[in-house]
């Protein structure tokens, strides 16, 4: 019951979200429309930071403390991780396009964070392809700790190197570069995915219980 209500809790604030991104937050003034894919495009890269970030640690965790539930905490966040990353990666280019002329440009960030995608892609293959619990276990927690290794590395690049991609809004030092009115809208935005990614996260690692608890005899081996 907990976990509908937290479900429907987090559909409710992305929807609100987006309504008042799309009909209460006033326009940018030499991008237009396009910009609005930020209220979508920015808060899916927080949502891909958390993930990892989190996949990272239960990774670290796992191989010092040998947990079941920190090796499946680290896969269902890989998965939810995944899907908010493809989201930034399809939202990206419908921006860039109007804005910079292409769908596409090979610098930095974008590159950096098309190889994440892939590292985590890898991570999903691996644990399908690994049948030996333990050994899974261990290979992709080393997988999941280096793919989050470079999660510092996307946020740095556009200081790092010359880019298309504009420079941090929020998460930079001094105040942000945004309008009242649309960092209010930014803020319910990174609040509302923040909650999705909770329970996205809670409803895959329930999924991983019942499915292990469906097959005991597979036990894990330290």
């Amino acid at each position: 019951m907990k976990a509908t209500l937290l479900s429907i809790a987090a559909a409710t604030a992305v929807a609100i979200t987006f309504v008042r991104a799309i009909f209460f937050t006033p326009l940018e003034a030499t991008q237009g429309p396009a910009q609005k894919i930020l209220y979508l495009h920015a808060p899916a890269a927080w949502g891909a930071v958390l993930a990892f970030g989190l996949v990272g640690l239960a990774s670290v965790l796992y191989l010092w403390l040998r947990e079941d539930r920190l090796d499946r905490i680290a896969e269902s966040s890989a998965e939810v991780g995944l899907m908010f990353t493809t989201v930034v990666l399809v939202t990206g280019p419908l921006w860039g396009k109007p804005v910079w002329g292409t769908w596409w440009t090979w610098d930095a960030r974008l590159t950096l964070t098309l190889f994440l995608w892939f590292i985590y892609l890898a991570y999903v293959v691996l644990r399908g392809a690994v049948d030996d619990r333990s050994m899974r276990a261990r290979y992709s927690a080393v997988l999941g700790i280096l793919g989050a290794l470079l999660i510092p590395f996307i946020h740095l690049s556009v200081y790092l190197f010359r880019t298309l991609h504009p420079q941090p809004i929020l998460m930079k030092p001094g105040a942000p570069s945004l309008p009242s009115e649309m960092l209010a809208t930014l803020l319910l935005a990174f609040g509302s995915f923040t909650l999705l990614y909770v329970a996205l996260l809670r409803a895959r690692y329930r999924y991983a219980v019942e499915r292990d608890d469906a097959h005991p005899t597979e036990a894990y081996v330290a």
